[in-house]
Parts: structure tokens; sequence; C-alpha cells
């Protein structure tokens, strides 16, 4: 395999004294974690964690901790915080419950490839495994969260704790990119031993991957017609955007992103194109490359593409290879490394091709046109895009302008559009928004939320106010799970049941917790509601009022 070297050192904190010294395993973690770059930490108290809030406080002028109202919000900060950063995002909950409120925050992570670090409590470590019924304690833990999870393990005695913490960020960050859980009992908590701090845990090289198979790939690349790419988040993970605009240059290749992609290109370039051009775009390729993606849309779809094409699958991650797809050549590698070396093999082939510009401009246009017809999810989506500098981040949602973004909101720069992937995670967005914010204080973001999800966690603008994180929140306010409610409509003769919502006055509830509150009635004032908000620079709510809205994919004749 051709290796390269990463770009990046491991962690952002400075190298430790590895001298033996007397610490607490509080101690131990703290300053094991600060080792490893992590300068912010989500976290919740409990009486299982005393020893490590108490080391937190110790050493508080080098680790910031967030402390939100649920575990949940815990999670989903860290995801937040990870995604828009391509840092390692930490959370900090008590175990038994604590924990089981953050594994929806977990999955989603896990679904969507995020380097999040999950440090969790037990019970005294003597009695683990027992059953007597302890405060939080639950049969199996580590077992348990290894489900949504790369890797979970325990430490025991202070003198292991740099060790742990060390595994964790190695597995984490190998291979594909995924969270990882990490516990420590009360008592080895406040315990103390002789304790050797450990170096920042180093990153894996970048695998390129095999030489043969790239050569294979590069040759279909370069002898073929109409090239086309797609491309999933695992080129923003692996941060291949100009590794990855290079090769579709070259290949004058129109790259599809997907929903976690988008951003991969600037929406600008005449090569960026959207889920909904793919209709268009895969009948007549004749090659395939899938760099970062699961593959599933193009393979699942009312429009997959059939057996018998040609393509070309590259993967961090050899169990997605041909996983929802047989392919013509696989390729192991990260999507960074992977691109470069595809790049310059395809390069020496030396084959100029014409521009495509003014053929996919035109595409793009048509299904420009064809998308904002959606109305009015399209006009409000528009709106907030217009109200967004490029560098803006915006959080989707499981709500029905969420749904029109995640196919057709224009993205100009990596790391600027957060989804929950294939969880779905209902609620998950006005969290994560936090998290990007705190990540980005300089930079506008906005949270896309329906009312029904936005129940999921509105008591985190206690948060947001006792944190002063200036994002802004939009909730898209029908009194109903929207789709749930449609769908009962028109599947069940309008019969509807348990998707209505009984809501608060939101800028009463806003300005109870201390939030700025707006309302805007059109798609003209949630964009002059937002400008106001960024220049404001503040804690805001905007409360949209709307009706019922058509259904997206049908519009769009993509299910």
């Amino acid at each position: 395999m051709i290796q390269t070297q990463d770009r990046a050192t491991a962690g952002d904190g400075a190298r430790p004294d590895t001298s033996p010294r007397v610490m607490t395993g509080g101690e131990a973690l703290v300053e094991s974690l600060i080792v490893n770059g992590i300068e912010t930490l989500f976290a919740l108290p409990g009486v299982q964690l005393d020893g490590a809030f108490d080391a937190l406080y110790g050493a508080s002028d080098r680790i910031r901790v967030i402390h939100p109202r649920h575990e949940q919000a815990a999670g989903y900060m860290a995801d937040g915080y990870a995604r828009t950063t391509g840092k390692v995002g930490g959370c900090m909950v008590v175990p038994g419950p604590g924990l089981l409120n953050a594994s929806a925050a977990l999955s989603t992570a896990y679904a969507c490839n995020s380097p999040v670090l999950c440090v969790t409590g037990q019970i005294q470590s003597d009695l683990i495994e027992f059953g007597r019924g302890l405060l939080h304690e639950i049969p199996n833990q580590l077992g348990m969260i290894r489900s949504v999870t790369k890797s979970a393990e325990r430490a025991v005695t202070p003198e292991a704790i740099p060790g742990l913490v060390d595994r964790a960020f190695t597995v984490l960050r190998q291979g594909r990119q995924r969270p990882v859980e990490i516990e420590i009992p009360p008592d080895t908590l406040f315990a103390s031993g002789e304790v050797a701090l450990l170096p920042p845990a180093s990153l894996p090289e970048r695998s390129a991957g095999d030489p043969e198979m790239l050569e294979q790939a590069a040759r279909l690349l370069a002898n073929a017609e109409r090239p086309l790419i797609c491309a999933g988040g695992g080129v923003l993970g692996s941060g291949a955007w100009d590794e990855l605009r290079r090769l579709a240059t070259l290949l004058q290749a129109p790259v599809v992103m997907t929903a976690n992609g988008k951003g991969a290109l600037s929406d600008r370039d005449p090569l960026a194109q959207n889920v909904i051009a793919s209709v268009d775009l895969l009948p007549e390729a004749d090659v395939i490359l899938a760099v970062g993606t699961r593959f599933v849309d193009p393979t699942t779809s009312v429009y997959a593409i059939g057996p018998g094409r040609t393509v070309i699958q590259m993967d961090i991650d050899p169990e997605e290879i041909g996983r929802n797809y047989d392919v013509t050549v696989g390729i192991e590698a990260d999507a960074r490394a992977g691109l470069a070396a595809l790049a310059d093999l395809v390069e020496a082939e030396g084959r100029e091709r014409p521009s495509r510009a003014a053929e996919l401009t035109a595409l793009k246009e048509g299904v420009a046109v064809r998308a904002r017809a959606v109305l009015p999810q399209a006009d409000y989506a528009m709106a907030i895009r217009e109200a967004l500098p490029d560098d803006g981040i915006v959080v989707s949602e499981m709500t029905q302008v969420g749904y029109w973004a995640n196919f057709a909101f224009p993205v100009y720069e990596p790391r600027t559009y957060i989804t929950s992937g294939y969880q779905g995670t209902l609620g998950y967005g006005f969290p994560t928004a936090l998290g990007a914010k705190v990540a980005h204080p300089e930079r506008p973001v906005v949270s896309i939320n329906g009312d029904g999800g936005f129940g999921f966690c509105l008591n985190e603008l206690s948060t947001m106010a006792r944190h002063d994180i200036a994002a802004i929140v939009v909730v898209f306010s029908d009194d109903a799970f929207g789709n749930v409610r449609r769908i009962q409509q028109v599947q069940f003769d309008g019969r509807t049941i348990a998707s209505d919502l009984l809501n608060p006055d939101f800028l009463k509830l806003a300005d109870a917790f201390g939030v700025s509150g707006r309302r805007a009635e059109s798609p003209g004032a949630l964009r002059s509601a937002i400008e106001e908000s960024i220049r404001a620079e503040e804690p805001t709510l905007i409360e949209v009022p709307v009706g019922p809205m058509p259904n997206p994919w049908k519009s769009l004749g993509l299910r």
C-alpha cells in the first residue's frame, strides 16, 4: 500500500512531563485529555464523577467545561464541535441512565463517522456486575455502549488512565473515525497513584490504497467518456476536498454530493451537483467513482442504477466496499491520500478533456428551478442561505425545510452543513448547533428545527443563555409532527393520531430563559431576522409559523 504522511499532529496540547508523579485518577484523566487536545468538554456532573469534576476545576485555565441540561445534549454538542472542526469532541456523563441518555447522540455520531470521545462514570469498582442495585447501575455497561461506539474500555487504577485515554484516541482515529467510550469508577477517580502521563496519541498514516487497484481505477477513469463521482461524508472527514476538486477537474467529472458530503465542492463550481441531479447523471455515466459514501441511494432509490455498471468504490472501511453494490474495483484507502494518488495517476495518462462547464451549469440551473418550485420549503431555506456568509454553518433537522435543504441547499465551504445521517435522530439539531457555535464563536451558526424536534431539547435554551452561545435557532411551527401527520392523512384516509402538538408561546419561552426572541411570518422576514440576529451576536430564537407543506421527495421524483 502507498502511505502518505499526515499533515496534522496528534492533539494540540503541550507535550507532558512523562516522569511519574502522584496524582488522583481524576487528575490523570483531565491531564490526559488536555495532552490529547481537548480544550472544551461538554459534561454533566454527578456523584460518580465528583473526582473528575474537582480535577476539571483545578485545570479550568486549560480546559473549558460547558454543562448542558441533559446528557443527550452533551453528546450532541460534542458531535457538532467535532464535525465542524475535524477535531475530537469530548463529552462526560454519569453511568447508567446518563450514558443511556447520551446514546442517541452517540448513535448519530456513529452513523456520521464523527470523532467523539465519551467519558463515563461507573459504580464502585469492586461492585461492578454484582447486580446489587447501586445508584445508576446497569448490567454490562461496556457491552451495551459498544453497539454505538467503535470501542469501550475501563480503567480501575489511576496508573492505568493515561494508557486508557491513549488507546481511545488511537482507536478513534484509526480507519473509519467513530465515537469511543471510556469509563472510570468513582473510587479510581479519587484514588492516588504514581502516574506517568503519555505523549499525545499518534495519528495513523494515511493509506492511499493498493497500487494495483489504483492503477485499474485510474485507467477506467482516464478512458471514460462521462465519468461521475459520488462523494460522501468521508471526503469531509478526511479533509479531502482539495484532492477531490483536483481529480474532478482533471476528469471534468460532475460530483454528486450526499447530504453529509455537501461542501466538499463549492456549489458555485459547475462540477458540484446535488442528489437531484443524479437522476440525470447516473444513467449516462460510464464509470462511477464512489468515495467516502455508503453508496446507498444510487442502489436502492427509484433512480437506482441496476446491476452490471462500472463502479469504483474507495473507502477507508473495507466492510463498506461492495456492501451495497458489487463493485468493479474496490480501494481501501483514506479519501485524501487515495484521491491524491488517483489524481496523480489520471494526470499521468495525459488525456486533455474539454470543459463541461456549460453543460453542467445548465443542468444545475434546471435542477435549481425544479427544487425551488417546492414551496414554501425552498423559499425559507434560500432565505437562510441568503442571510449567511459563505462560512456560516447550518445544522439541518428532521423537518420539512431541513429535508429540502438536504437535497438542494447550496453549500460553499467544507464542514458548514451538518445532518444526522442515516440515524435521522429527531431533536439532535439544536444542541448539535450549540456545539458548532462553541467551536466557531466568530461564525454564524443557524439551527433549522420543526416544533416537534425542537421540543426534544428546548431546555437547552438554558445552556445557550448560561454559556452565552450566540447561535440562531429557527423553529418552524405548525403545531404538529408535520411529516407524520401528512403521511397519516395520505395513507389512512385523513385519520391522524398522536401527531398534533401543544406548543408554548415560543417568544415567551425564549424570554423566560433569557434568550432573544423574534418572529418571522414570511421568507423575507426570516432573512431579515437572521441578518439582525447575526449583527446582534446574541443567543436567539426565531419562530416561523407555517402551515402544512408538500412532500418534497414526491415533488422531486426521488421516492
